[in-house]
């Protein structure tokens, strides 16, 4: 008899994170080889996914690397097809890619223009890759769920898609004033939307679609940022990295097999006050 364990492993399927070579998409990938499947690694940074690829399979699993460009179809398609030749399926779709304007680091500067200033441009482009790449993904991914009758669909919002953003944490003393843009929330918002959509048009199937709502993780912020951040979250911390792995096996397995059209919030509490 098959034990609730058995139900996290993916032995013998396979799997596409899309921003796989990113902080985020890294452990997703991870976490998705070491429970069995197949994983490609996709991301507009080849070089990344390559990495990430060659690590997991020096490691010794099944992993491969795919340049991806999310807002267009052709590039989209070949992301599948290199899934459906390498492991001949398509089991779980992780949609990880997205225009994300961080404060570690890593993206300092950048995030000055106040919402009556923010240029069309830049909203334009977060649509794009934020909305219409999930879109362009699961209109190729769901495919082969379809014909196999099996697959999860498993799109990553933001805290920000279910409350404003605290532009309060973004400020420093002596600075110029700091903003999570406006793209951001109305995107991720809208992945809710399209999570619910896919998880209702694909009913009857064994399709299904859920989001997954992580909290802010840390990366090397500084400690202005982190005590901000901190002192809004119920458990008084940022995430670690690995902190989101276990929500997203849950999602992409049997575990969660009665689970579709939902959202699960890891967020430290942030949105429980």
């Amino acid at each position: 008899m098959a034990t609730v364990f058995d139900k996290f492993r993916l032995d013998g399927q396979a799997a596409v994170v899309t921003g796989g070579g990113g902080l985020l998409g890294r452990e997703f990938s991870r976490t998705l080889a070491e429970a069995g499947a197949g994983v490609v690694v996709a991301d507009l940074d080849q070089g990344a996914a390559e990495e990430v690829a060659a690590g997991l399979r020096n490691a010794g699993y099944q992993a491969r690397a795919a340049w991806v460009d999310v807002t267009r179809r052709e590039s989209v398609a070949a992301m599948v097809d290199t899934a459906l030749q390498s492991f001949g399926r398509l089991d779980v779709l992780v949609c990880s890619a997205a225009l994300d304007p961080k404060f570690d680091p890593q993206h300092s500067g950048g995030h000055g223009s106040n919402f009556e200033d923010y240029p069309l441009e830049a909203w334009e482009q977060a649509l794009a890759v934020n909305l219409t790449g999930l879109f362009l993904c699961a209109q190729a991914a769901v495919k082969p769920m379809v014909a196999q009758n099996h697959g999860s669909i498993i799109n990553i919002c933001s805290t920000y898609g279910l409350v404003g953003p605290d532009q309060r944490i973004y400020q420093k003393p002596g600075q110029p004033p700091q903003y999570k843009p406006v793209y951001y929330s109305v995107t991720k918002a809208g992945v809710l939307g399209l999570t619910r959509y896919l998880a209702t048009y694909y009913a009857g199937t064994k399709v299904r679609a859920n989001a997954l709502t992580p909290g802010g993780v840390f990366n090397g912020h500084d400690e202005i940022f982190v005590q901000n951040y901190s002192a809004r979250t119920v458990l008084g911390r940022m995430a670690e990295r690995d902190e989101l792995n276990g929500a997203l096996l849950f999602l992409a397995s049997d575990a969660s097999s009665y689970m579709t059209g939902a959202n699960l919030v890891v967020d430290g509490g942030w949105t429980a006050w």
